[in-house]
């Protein structure tokens, strides 16, 4: 077990990676990678069975929310399943990289960004290999869709005990709050609804937490899930709860340096 030391620093390390990688391309969905990467490192590099040289006993990891995959991106360039210079390529002609996810890359179960479809992918999977963990993060706002229940449905159906829904829940969509658009509360209870056995976590204040959760629905049959209580933009107070950098369309070095010192004074 790595200590909480390890984690911090992985994740800012992560942050500034992404930070790094939308610089060069001059575009990204940082928010919206942001909010989670305490999850994503915390499955990638303790919780999950995943590495380069797993073929099929490996777990599996499934960015359903696909626009947030450059989070994603920079932990599968850290643990080697491609070379770190690619991330530099993001979104160019000459990389394999693109604006969501896909099964091209190494690492990349499916390709994602038509929001809803992954819990689906991921119970297909889970159906197909029992020994394995299946991870899908889906976002609040991608919780609107109705194949999202459809799948939840199904997974109880099936009573998965390998299945995990973990859904980012940063309270905003790309042009307004998740409550405005269209309101979710209580999420946990409506999980519950469906068959899961669920749990909340507070990301922002205690995000290690998600461990304990993790331990604790291991042990139990069915579906599973947990609700991530996360900020937008988490790490860096230029972009926290900042709507007009959902998607970046530019970024100046003075702004990139900004961020970068934000992610080091991060608690």
């Amino acid at each position: 077990m790595k200590d909480i030391s390890f984690f911090k620093e992985k994740s800012k390390q992560i942050r500034k990676d992404i930070v790094h990688t939308a610089f060069a391309a001059q575009k990204g969905h940082i928010p919206s990678a942001f909010s989670m990467i305490e999850i994503l490192v915390m499955l990638y590099y303790q919780l999950a069975k995943i590495t380069p040289e797993m073929a099929q006993d490996r777990d599996r990891i499934i960015l359903s929310k696909g626009h947030g995959c450059l989070g994603q991106y920079a932990i599968l360039a850290d643990l080697n399943f491609f070379p770190k210079e690619e991330l530099l390529r993001f979104c160019s002609k000459e990389g394999i990289l693109g604006g969501h996810p896909s099964r091209k890359v190494p690492g990349i179960e499916v390709s994602t960004g038509s929001l809803g479809h992954g819990p689906s992918l991921g119970i297909g999977m889970a159906l197909t290999n029992k020994n394995s963990n299946v991870f899908v993060i889906v976002g609040d706002g991608e919780c609107n869709e109705g194949s999202v229940w459809e799948a939840a449905l199904a997974a109880n159906k099936h009573q998965l005990d390998n299945f995990w829904i973990i859904v980012d829940y940063n309270k905003y969509q790309s042009y307004d709050h998740t409550q405005v658009i269209c309101p979710l509360d209580d999420l946990k209870e409506k999980w519950q609804s469906f068959g899961f056995q669920c749990e909340e976590v507070d990301t922002i204040n205690s995000p290690y937490s998600f461990m304990e959760s993790f331990a604790r629905l291991q042990k139990t049959k069915g579906p599973k899930c947990i609700v991530s209580h996360s900020i937008k933009g988490l790490g860096a107070k230029a972009l926290e709860g900042n709507l007009s950098h959902h998607h970046l369309r530019s970024m100046s070095e003075d702004f990139r340096n900004q961020l970068l010192m934000e992610i080091d004074s991060h608690a």
